[in-house]
């Protein structure tokens, strides 16, 4: 089966395995900084040692990867470097980010077996990389069965939810009445909250606001950031709108939390910008996930949506989880003096939609 999908796949192959299996197995993060455009979380490449020549057969990768997947392997089973790249998945699996890596270890948790698994990127004949299209004609000619990371994610959330939900209260704000729910997710402990406004049906899409929590932005109206103006003007909108959601995620700093946040702004008054100051930190340029808020929409209801943002990975994110952008709906702040270098690197190294 290793042959067959180095002969045919022709990509990377990888071993998905849990978080604390990499560290039962002393495998660190392949780099500190941690570049890649997806920031796919490689630790050091491994060989089994026993039993095995150099590593690069299919038959050497085979036992490298059957012993990945032996609950009784332990450091001492590996040589490092290897042949065989393994990964480590996010706990709470699609829920918490929907990439490969972690449609492996679900998919190993559903079916009762070790979590670790093996992918590959599947190539064309061109050397291009195959879309779905091309992955189902392929899955019939290999009598292969095929499935999609929505499908796992959809999958799980008809049979289990990750968030708990709070009580209902009224929220009269300076910006209108709303109402507000809390959510806490049981994976983690972490709070979050939901802003509403007015009713609909699930086949309405309605006006949605997903906003990650910026302390320095949101309560001391800073203006190294937009984010501040950007949680008013959401707020302004939905009222003007009659209806709409803005969802509150306690993610500050794009998920490296307050006093990393602050230590990336001390690298940023030394030269760096936003990006390159996150990985000098070890972080990737953008850690949030929006598992947690596509639930919280879901339980409220929302199924289509005309999105507030700027950000293209934030939609990509929502969409994995079954939700439909219908309308894309940018929210620009007028830049300042002291975030025009902040917005201009998240136009031109995070692909964010705005008109500087």
């Amino acid at each position: 089966k290793v042959n067959f999908m180095l002969k045919n796949a022709r990509g990377v192959l990888c071993v998905p395995i849990t978080l604390s299996r990499a560290k039962e197995l002393d495998l660190p993060h392949q780099v500190s900084d941690n570049t890649s455009v997806l920031g796919t979380p490689f630790t050091i490449t491994v060989d089994k040692l026993e039993g095995c020549t150099t590593g690069v057969s299919a038959h050497d990768r085979a036992e490298t990867i059957k012993a990945l997947a032996d609950p009784k392997a332990t450091p001492q089973t590996f040589g490092r470097p290897g042949h065989i790249n393994p990964l480590y998945a996010q706990d709470n699996g699609v829920l918490r980010r929907s990439g490969h890596t972690e449609a492996a270890i679900d998919l190993c948790k559903m079916a009762g077996c070790f979590p670790a698994g093996v992918l590959m990127e599947i190539m064309n004949d061109d050397g291009t990389m195959a879309r779905m299209p091309q992955l189902i004609e392929k899955a019939k000619e290999w009598n292969l069965k095929i499935i999609s990371i929505k499908d796992i994610i959809a999958y799980r959330l008809q049979r289990e939810t990750s968030i708990e939900v709070g009580e209902e209260v009224d929220m009269p704000t300076i910006y209108g009445h709303f109402r507000l729910i809390p959510f806490r997710q049981t994976s983690t402990g972490v709070e979050n909250m939901a802003l509403i406004k007015g009713e609909w049906n699930e086949d309405e899409p309605v006006l949605v606001r997903v906003h990650s929590s910026c302390a320095t932005g949101d309560i001391l109206g800073s203006e190294r950031c937009d984010c501040g103006e950007q949680l008013h003007k959401a707020m302004e909108m939905i009222e003007k709108e009659g209806k709409g959601v803005l969802i509150y995620m306690q993610q500050e700093g794009r998920g490296i939390g307050l006093m990393n946040k602050i230590a990336a702004y001390k690298l940023q008054e030394q030269g760096l910008d936003t990006v390159d100051a996150n990985l000098h930190l070890g972080f990737k340029p953008d850690e949030r996930d929006y598992g947690c808020g596509a639930q919280m929409l879901r339980h409220l209801g929302v199924h289509k949506m005309k999105l507030m943002t700027n950000n293209p990975t934030k939609r990509v994110g929502l969409e994995a989880f079954g939700l439909e952008i219908q309308e894309n709906i940018p929210i620009e702040i007028r830049p300042t003096q002291y975030d025009y270098r902040y917005l201009k690197t998240k136009k031109e190294r995070m692909g964010h939609d705005l008109h500087l």
